[in-house]
C-alpha cells in the first residue's frame, strides 16, 4: 500500500479522532430522531473537508482523490450518514466544478467547496433508474431561458440540499439529449417531497424533486451547451462510486471494530469467544474482506491522481474520453467494497448473536445501512455490466 505523508497523517488523525469523540457519539440518536446532522457538515467545512479534492483557485485543499476516499473511510466508520453525505457533496460539486463555464466556476464552486452550500444530485426518476438515458424531465426553451417539468427520484440530501445538480431532457430521447442544470433549493416551481421511510439511513434523507414549469434562466445550464448532461452524469459517478466504495471500507470496518471488541470480552465456557475457531475466523474472513476492499478501492485512487499528475484533460462531455480502465476500477471498487460490507455486518451480527440483534449494540444499524450500498450510485449489477461490457471490448 502507497505510504502516507507525514501531512496525510496527521490529517486522517485528526478526521479519526473527529469521528470517534464527535460524530460517532451521535450517530443513533440522529437515526432514531431521522434528524439530517446539519452541524457535523457545518463542522466538517471548517475542518477544509467538504472542499478537500478541489483546487486551491476556488478555495480547496487540492487534496488527492486518494486522501479524499481516505478521509471518508474515517468518517463512515464513525458515521454512514456523515461520510456518504460527504461523498454525495463531492460529486455535485465536482460536476459543476469540471464542467461549468467560466463564470459558473466563480458563482457557484467557492460556496459549495467552502461548505457554505450542501450540495446534491439529481439524475434518477421514478421510471428511470439503471436506465437513467430514458429520463423524462423536461427541459423546454422559453424565451432566454427554460422550463424544467418533471420528478427526479432518490436524491440524496433531497429538502436539506441548498444547490442540485439535475439532469434534464433538452433534446430527442436517449443520452445525447439530456442537459444539466444547476439549480437552488429556492427555485421557483421546485418542490420536494416528504422524505422517502427507508430501511436504514434515516438521518439521511432522500426525496423526489417536482419540478413543475420552474423558470430557469439560460445561465444555470451547466456548461452553457445542451446535450452534455448524460456524458456529465457518467464522468462524475466514476468519483461517486470510489466514494460509496470507501464508505462501504469504513462501515464495514466499523462493524469489524465491533466484532473484536465483543469477541474480546464476550466469554463462554470459561474463555472469550474469540478464541473459538468458529468465531475467530468469522474475524478473519471480515478483516481481509475489508482489507482487500481498501486495497482494490485506493488502487482505483491511484489510478485517477496518475492521470492528474500526467496532466489528463478533464473528462470529455462529448463521450469520448479515454478513461476506460479508471471507469473500470471504479465499477470493480464499487462492486467489491459493497458486497464486502454487505457481508462483514451480517457476521459482526452474528458474532455478537442475539445482542446484536438489538439496538444495544450499533451492528443492527450497520447491518441495514450497508444494504443500501449495494444499489445507490448503480446497482452491482449495473456495476457488474459495465465491468463485463468492458472486458467483452478489450477482446474484440
Amino acid at each position: 500500500m502507497h505510504p502516507r505523508t507525514a501531512e496525510e497523517t496527521e490529517l486522517l488523525t485528526v478526521v479519526r479522532e473527529f469521528g470517534r469523540t464527535t460524530i460517532a457519539p451521535r450517530a443513533a440518536a440522529a437515526e432514531a430522531e431521522a434528524r439530517f446532522p446539519r452541524e457535523s457538515f457545518d463542522e466538517l467545512a471548517r475542518l477544509g473537508l467538504t472542499g478537500l479534492p478541489f483546487p486551491e483557485d476556488v478555495g480547496g485543499g487540492a487534496g488527492s482523490v486518494r486522501l479524499s476516499l481516505l478521509v471518508l473511510e474515517e468518517l463512515a466508520r464513525a458515521s454512514l450518514v456523515v461520510g456518504m453525505g460527504l461523498s454525495v457533496h463531492h460529486l455535485a460539486t465536482w460536476a459543476i466544478s469540471t464542467f461549468s463555464t467560466a463564470e459558473q466556476r466563480t458563482r457557484f464552486v467557492p460556496e459549495l467547496v467552502a461548505g457554505r452550500k450542501l450540495g446534491a444530485y439529481a439524475l434518477s426518476e421514478p421510471a428511470a433508474g439503471s436506465d437513467a438515458a430514458a429520463l423524462a424531465t423536461r427541459a423546454r426553451r422559453d424565451g432566454d431561458g427554460y422550463r424544467l417539468t418533471g420528478t427526479k427520484a432518490w436524491v440524496t440530501h433531497g429538502g436539506v440540499a441548498d444547490r442540485y445538480v439535475v439532469m434534464a431532457r433538452t433534446g430527442a430521447d436517449g443520452p445525447r439529449g439530456i442537459s444539466a442544470f444547476v439549480l437552488d433549493a429556492d427555485q421557483p416551481g421546485l418542490e420536494v417531497a416528504p422524505p422517502e421511510q427507508k430501511m436504514g439511513l434515516a438521518a439521511s434523507p432522500t426525496a423526489q424533486l417536482h419540478l413543475d414549469d420552474a423558470p430557469v434562466p439560460a445561465d444555470r445550464l451547466l456548461g452553457g451547451v445542451e446535450g452534455r448532461g448524460f456524458a456529465i452524469a457518467m464522468a462524475a459517478l466514476d468519483g461517486g462510486r470510489l466514494g460509496i466504495a470507501a464508505c462501504a471500507v469504513g462501515l464495514a470496518q466499523a462493524a469489524l471494530d465491533e466484532a473484536q471488541a465483543y469477541a474480546r470480552s464476550r466469554e463462554q465456557f470459561g474463555h472469550p469467544i474469540g478464541d473459538f475457531q468458529g468465531v475467530g475466523f468469522l474475524l478473519a474472513d471480515m478483516a481481509t474482506r475489508t482489507e482487500a476492499a481498501r486495497a482494490l478501492t485506493l488502487a482505483a485512487a491511484g489510478l485517477r491522481d496518475r492521470a492528474a499528475r500526467e496532466g489528463a484533460p478533464a473528462p470529455s462531455v462529448d463521450g469520448h474520453r479515454d478513461a476506460s480502465a479508471i471507469t473500470r476500477a471504479a465499477a470493480m471498487s464499487k462492486l467489491t467494497a459493497t458486497d464486502a460490507a454487505m457481508q462483514t455486518t451480517s457476521d459482526a451480527v452474528q458474532v455478537l448473536g442475539g445482542v446484536g440483534y438489538t439496538r444495544d449494540f450499533p451492528v443492527e444499524r450497520y447491518l441495514r445501512e450497508a444494504k443500501v450500498l449495494q444499489i445507490l450510485e448503480g446497482t452491482n449489477q449495473i456495476q457488474r455490466l459495465v465491468i463485463a461490457r468492458q472486458l467483452a471490448a478489450e477482446g474484440s
